[in-house]
């Protein structure tokens, strides 16, 4: 048996393609070659068009041929004379079975009649594809077989609770809440309409469009905390380096200071006195001020991006907690997976997040997590962000410095970065829905509670809800921190146990011969002795 092979993304686009839709099926391509191969002769096409003319070249040898499309249906070519089969990931309840604009490639159903089977990733997938085609049609589950491929992560980084240090290391730029000097004030420059305002307290700000929780009671320990977060705040400016002058920074965390800690305990007209001393008084236009062109708009300056294109790293240490997904996938929720952590380790300095961001423009996101992280500020806990391609040993650094890894997605294809730092024996926090459901529960990590949602299917011009997806609870997220954390820290016996749960969880479910051997029993065929597997790193989302 022939198999050609396509994906969107090849081996010299990889780089530049993290964040492009359908980008993970080059990783899920990458998984299932050695199971391929085992089972027959492996072609990789660059393009669609390649299929037929090797197919017919083969056809005339005598051999037999499948094309194995790692793409959706609607983008997999249908006019095809090789055979050909889908790969599915797929995080929805149901698939798309609309034509729009009388384009039948948008219903799926039709498309996955004519190939006569599919292969999915997860039972969720298969179970959206038989509601849609029947309970006997053939779909074959097979996850990506990765499980022997981080046998060497497994002897170099044994799972540990709390970890002593780890050195990290990327081209491209790590952002660290730590030299941040997060404040809302330094977000926007203000214009000299905006600058009277804090004058008429208190301010009415605008509802958000998603609640956010409490601020914490001004206690007595959180005025403590807070005036020891400044504290530390300006020796580190005295000590290290810094652009801007050290008066300046004395003065920005004295401010800080007190408006934290303790300008609420002061009168409102003192408190209005002491604003007065630190703004300008507004020009006053002269009479005929009216009678003048419009003054210019002053603009706000543009956010100042750090370089992408030098070798950093960072060392992080206690307990880390890791996760990998691209910022512009809706899915990933990745705002409530920081603002959880922030609340729950807010007083605890030896707890790190440490996000691996798989999109190429830092534009994308850059203001939008400064601002978050600006509005959780301060907090004793650490976020590091790092932005850029990881090469495998890189990659290999963040298994090994992982003490758990975190999702709160939506909802999920299959989540390769997860099974992965489980084959690596690092116990996780997420949820146990969609595809998770088939690899998830209490023995492995902590699972964070959610509920159905209606939503819509990904490219739906109509923005129609056809389909559900999961929202997850960020208070059973808050909590799964607290009591992650409280393991490691307390009961390192129990962690143990969790992480052996969580590597033998992946060699049952995606290690290479049960694989090898659905496959061959799906299509037919007899399996020759398994090729040594080589480990992808992983900065896949499905």
């Amino acid at each position: 048996m022939n198999f050609i092979l396509y994906s969107d993304v090849n081996d010299r686009s990889i780089s530049q393609s993290l964040g492009r839709p359908e980008y993970s099926y080059y990783f899920v391509l990458k998984a299932y070659r050695p199971v391929l191969e085992s089972l027959g002769q492996v072609h990789v096409v660059s393009s669609a068009a390649e299929v037929d003319p090797l197919y017919r070249q083969l056809q005339l040898a005598g051999q037999d041929c499948l094309f194995v499309s790692f793409a959706p249906p609607h983008k997999t070519p249908t006019d095809l004379q090789c055979p050909v089969v889908c790969v599915i990931a797929w995080e929805y309840d149901s698939i798309p079975v609309d034509p729009r604009d009388d384009d039948s490639r948008h219903d799926w159903s039709r498309i996955l009649a004519r190939h006569g089977r599919a292969i999915t990733l997860s039972r969720h997938t298969a179970q959206a594809i038989r509601r849609a085609l029947g309970e006997d049609f053939p779909v074959l589950v097979l996850p990506t077989p990765l499980w022997e491929g981080f046998a060497g992560v497994r002897q170099q980084y044994p799972a540990a609770p709390v970890n002593p240090g780890a050195l990290l290391q990327i081209k491209g730029c790590i952002i660290d809440s730590r030299t941040l000097g997060l404040s809302a004030d330094g977000l926007i420059a203000p214009t000299p309409n905006e600058q009277a305002v804090e004058a008429c307290e208190p301010v009415e700000v605008a509802a958000p469009s998603e609640p956010a929780p409490p601020p914490p009671e001004l206690t007595l320990r959180r005025r403590a905390f807070i005036t020891r977060h400044y504290l530390r705040e300006g020796w580190r400016a005295a000590a290290a380096p810094n652009e801007h002058r050290l008066l300046f920074l004395l003065k920005h965390n004295l401010l800080l200071w007190y408006r934290e800690a303790v300008r609420d305990l002061l009168p409102i007209a003192l408190r209005r006195h002491l604003f007065r001393l630190r703004a300008p008084a507004p020009a006053v236009l002269p009479p005929d001020a009216g009678n003048s062109e419009a003054p210019a708009v002053v603009e706000h300056p543009q956010a100042s991006l750090p370089d992408t294109t030098a070798t950093v790293q960072t060392e992080v240490s206690g307990v880390v907690y890791v996760s990998v997904f691209n910022p512009e996938d809706g899915r990933k929720n990745w705002h409530h997976l920081i603002t959880a952590f922030c609340w729950a380790m807010r007083d605890v300095e030896d707890a790190t997040l440490v996000l691996k961001m798989t999109q190429n423009d830092l534009t994308t996101y850059y203001v939008h997590l400064i601002t978050l992280l600006s509005q959780l500020s301060p907090f004793a806990c650490r976020v590091v962000v790092m932005h850029g391609y990881l090469q495998d040993e890189e990659f290999a650094r963040l298994y090994g410095a992982a003490s758990f890894y975190v999702n709160a997605s939506r909802c999920e294809g299959l989540c390769l970065p997860l099974m992965e730092f489980m084959s690596c024996a690092r116990p996780v926090i997420a949820p146990d829905h969609t595809a998770m459901h088939d690899y998830i529960d209490e023995r492995v990590g902590f699972i964070v509670k959610s509920s159905r949602e209606p939503t819509i299917w990904p490219d739906d011009v109509r923005i129609l809800y056809r389909t559900l997806r999961h929202r997850p609870d960020w208070g059973s997220l808050k909590t799964a921190y607290e009591n992650s954390y409280a393991m490691a820290k307390n009961d390192p016996v129990a962690y143990q146990v969790m992480a052996l749960a969580a590597n033998e969880r992946m060699r049952e479910y995606c290690s290479f011969a049960p694989v090898q051997q659905r496959l061959a029993q799906f299509l037919q065929l007899t399996p020759s002795a398994s090729p040594q597997l080589i480990a992808e790193a992983g900065t896949a989302s499905c």
